[in-house]
């Protein structure tokens, strides 16, 4: 491998992209959107769950709405032959919209960000290229209101939906973090991530 992988976890709005644009920005690195990876909004295989209030919708926040075996082969790729074309996926309209290539250049480090990045770490471990992996978390509130008004603004998804499910993932981020933390993750906040990675890269 030319490159090994630090994974960025944590829930929605937890601020995963906005740590790693910094240190990719101040590092030099690539960063891979593992939400690209997410399936199609026509895929029959997408779950479904029911907010209160409302009809069934997909569940984008269960790990079977995501590909995780191409965003894995993604990573090998770009490890191990330095370059990989990814998709770039659009929320908004549940599908594929084009696609980018990543490229390590001189870097020895990816950053693997996303809300399912978590899910990449055992097969990262098994194949030699981990460096690191951690679960970003803050207060559930900051998240809350982070992820309802980044959700408000972009206009992923009509406004009762974002608040409904802003609520469901309010009450479901301590599982969100057990998850992380049995694939390896350490749970960290935003300033201690960023402080961590940047040990990792620069020891």
């Amino acid at each position: 491998m030319r490159a090994r992988v630090v994974v960025v976890a944590g829930a929605s709005g937890s601020g995963k992209s906005r740590l790693c644009e910094r240190l990719a920005a101040e590092l030099q690195l690539p960063v891979v959107h593992l939400d690209d990876f997410y399936r199609s909004g026509d895929d029959p295989e997408l779950p479904r769950v029911t907010l209160a209030g409302g009809k069934p919708i997909v569940d984008w926040d269960d790990p079977r709405a995501w590909h995780r075996q191409q965003a894995v082969t993604a990573l090998r790729t770009l490890c191990a032959s330095g370059a990989v074309d990814v998709p770039v996926y659009d929320i908004a309209s549940d599908s594929r919209v084009g696609h980018r290539l990543v490229e390590l250049g001189d870097a020895a480090y990816v950053l693997a960000e996303g809300i399912f990045a978590d899910q990449v770490v055992p097969d990262c471990r098994a194949d030699g290229m981990l460096a690191d992996a951690v679960c970003v978390h803050n207060p559930r509130g900051v998240t809350f209101w982070r992820r309802l008004t980044r959700d408000l603004r972009e206009a992923r998804k009509p406004p009762w939906v974002l608040v409904r499910r802003g609520v469901a993932l309010l009450r479901a981020d301590p599982a969100i973090v057990a998850r992380a933390e049995r694939t390896g993750c350490e749970v960290v906040s935003s300033p201690e991530a960023y402080e961590r990675v940047r040990r990792c890269v620069l020891r």
